[in-house]
């Protein structure tokens, strides 16, 4: 049973803005997977809810004429994963969302959600944070971005003020250009699992493959938001990709930068072995691509 005191079906996103500013208690749906089971809980009892569900101009995956992709929030995590532009271009983000619950949440959870809820444990955050994404937010006063590194604030919490709807993800050429990644999720069980820690890399090599050009390293429920480790990608920078000394930089560079706490899924200690583990073994898998010109996963 669903305490729930109104619903209200926005017609477009100046709809939906204009129904959040006028009730300082409603809450944005989309998917539902998690408001829903917040509401459940209890601890969104008795909640007003605005829809953005079926709002054509917040959904589906384009490429703007200057190269940047443009991923409407409310898409849904398996179309991301097979959608060809995605696909061609930043596939690793792709892999990343599949790693989200089960085949029933992915055919409806939405990849702005994932984002908006503001938790660590965020499958799509640090494959993002990789990619240096841009979010649009569109409120009462108008449109402005953020980069998706400074929009979270603390545990469940992030930039987007009240009345504000998250209209894009944008990522440009730029950063996508020439990068492979991988992203490697660590749970309790092989599916349908929270993260304990999940690390995500994207790797430029130098023309000839053989040295490390740009490095972006990022964990999710290695801190109380998910993070970049920008110490240790420009310690490696330049490095070559034979040089022994390469992954314990990672390695210990990682460890260096990560905050993670003890909860009842997995110790501080814990984590911090998996942070020395997956940073390595994601790093490896995205050179590896790199090095082959293959597609990223």
């Amino acid at each position: 049973m669903y305490d729930i005191e109104k619903y209200y079906q926005a017609k477009d996103v100046e709809d939906a803005v204009r129904a959040l500013e006028e009730d300082a208690d409603a809450v944005v749906i989309s998917g539902g997977s998690d408001v829903l089971i917040k509401i459940r809980e209890g601890k969104l009892a008795g909640c007003s809810l605005v829809s953005i569900h079926g709002i054509p101009a917040l959904e589906g995956v384009r490429m703007e004429a200057d190269g940047t992709i443009v991923i409407g929030p409310a898409t849904t995590f398996s179309h991301i994963t097979y959608d060809p532009v995605i696909q061609k271009y930043i596939p690793a983000l792709g892999w990343a969302v599949d790693q989200v619950g089960g085949p029933q949440i992915r055919n409806i959870g939405t990849i702005g959600g994932n984002v908006c809820n503001g938790v660590t444990s965020a499958d799509s955050a640090a494959l993002l944070f990789t990619l240096n994404a841009v979010l649009e937010l569109t409120g009462p006063k108008g449109t402005r971005e953020i980069p998706v590194a400074e929009f979270y604030t603390g545990p469940g919490r992030t930039l987007r003020e009240h009345a504000e709807i998250l209209t894009a993800i944008k990522i440009t050429r730029e950063n996508y250009q020439g990068f492979y990644g991988h992203y490697t999720k660590y749970g309790k069980r092989n599916a349908m699992e929270i993260a304990t820690l999940g690390c995500a890399v994207h790797v430029k090599l130098s023309a000839d493959n053989m040295r490390i050009s740009e490095f972006r390293l990022g964990f999710g429920v290695a801190a109380p938001t998910p993070i970049r480790c920008f110490k240790t990608e420009e310690t490696v920078k330049g490095m070559a990709v034979t040089d022994p000394e390469l992954y314990e930089k990672i390695q210990e560079g990682a460890v260096s930068e990560v905050t993670p706490r003890s909860s009842w899924r997995a110790s501080r200690e814990f984590r911090l072995q998996l942070v020395r583990e997956l940073s390595v073994r994601t790093a490896k898998e995205a050179i590896e691509k790199a090095s082959g010109g293959e597609a990223d996963a």
